[in-house]
């Protein structure tokens, strides 16, 4: 633990306190029951139980979950920005009024012989493409030479020595209602294609992707 604060202020990041059981237990009550959340951050000591933190009842539909006192759905970003953005290029996303929801950023460290040939292949994809639009007389455009650009750039970055992330980025909306989910769902969807990404709901795999979007555990989909 102190190794990890050491090497997040190393990188200018300002971590918070270390969560406390009763928090964690706070925190997984308010995820499943949203509507005792509020009475739960009133009285500081109710809801401190990790035993009783966890749901009343669940039920995992197709592309939906429902727990206590509300309805969820989970979205996968499944394709980011294919060009430069600004830093707060997700704020469509994270900060529109009226949505409950809950962002979680899994970042998975790939094993060095792993990321060499992920990224061989990578190459190989795109001079193969290269090679057939220059056949057929197409133009490269931009965002083909960024996305190559930055395949070469993280084969430079293995073989200085640097480990290579896999980003898999989740998005849990709640709501009271079936209807009030679908509009929030929606509008989340339409604020992704602001952002440059694209989204897709998770059908099958709800109920552990609400584990991994909402829930402060660490675990991934």
């Amino acid at each position: 633990m102190n190794t990890l604060v050491a090497a997040l202020r190393s990188a200018d990041l300002s971590p918070s306190e270390w969560l406390t059981p009763g928090q964690i237990a706070v925190m997984l009550r308010s995820a499943y029951d949203p509507a005792i959340a509020a009475t739960l951050e009133r009285h500081g000591r109710l809801g401190q139980s990790l035993a009783t933190a966890g749901p009343v009842a669940v039920t995992e539909t197709w592309g939906r979950l429902r727990t206590d006192s509300a309805h969820h759905a989970v979205l996968w970003i499944s394709e980011w920005p294919r060009s430069l953005v600004y830093p707060g290029f997700l704020s469509p996303v994270l900060l529109s009024t009226g949505i409950q929801r809950s962002f979680s950023l899994i970042c998975t460290p790939m094993r060095s012989d792993q990321a060499a040939r992920d990224i061989r292949k990578k190459k190989v994809e795109h001079i193969s493409d290269q090679a057939q639009r220059a056949k057929i007389g197409q133009i490269e455009d931009a965002s083909q030479t960024a996305e190559y650009h930055d395949v070469l750039q993280q084969e430079a970055d293995l073989t200085a020595g640097h480990g290579i992330l896999r980003y898999t980025g989740l998005i849990a909306v709640s709501a009271p209602t079936v209807e009030e989910l679908d509009a929030a769902v929606a509008a989340i969807e339409q604020a992704a294609v602001q952002a440059s990404c694209e989204t897709r709901l998770l059908v099958g795999q709800q109920a552990a992707a609400f584990t991994a979007a909402a829930l402060p555990l660490c675990r991934r989909v």
